[in-house]
């Protein structure tokens, strides 16, 4: 069983940062491809950034690249994403979500239909 905690959302100005932060239970983090997405009102889910964590290798979307970063922490069996120059554009709710890599250390990259696990999501509001 596999369980994913979010956490990290809030408000912030435009140019901030913020930092979420993705937990993982029971057999996640060891053998595991984790992505972030997120869902604006009115609009389909969005992949933004991707990682195997066996390896820590990464993928973006084009919207992101440069401003987010996925990272992992193997002591805290936990995925980061570091969120810098933040755009009101990025308001949306934030999905941190798991699966079996199909490729050692490969990301499964940014299509939701890569992923089985998801968390319940998390609000990221950016203000002008």
């Amino acid at each position: 069983q596999v369980q994913i905690v979010e956490s990290g959302g809030g408000s912030v100005q435009a140019g901030g940062s913020l930092r979420l932060s993705c937990a993982g239970s029971g057999a996640f983090y060891w053998r595991n491809c984790v992505g972030w997405f997120r869902q604006a009102p009115g609009q389909e889910r969005e992949g933004i950034a991707a990682i195997a964590t066996a390896t820590g290798r990464p993928n973006y979307a084009d919207s992101v690249k440069g401003r987010f970063a996925i990272s992992e922490d193997n002591t805290k069996n936990i995925v980061y994403l570091q969120m810098n120059g933040l755009k009101p554009e990025d308001s949306a709710m934030y999905y941190c979500a798991a699966a079996s890599c199909t490729a050692y250390g490969v990301p499964l990259g940014l299509d939701m239909r890569n992923y089985t696990y998801w968390g319940q999501g998390l609000q990221v509001t950016v203000s002008s």
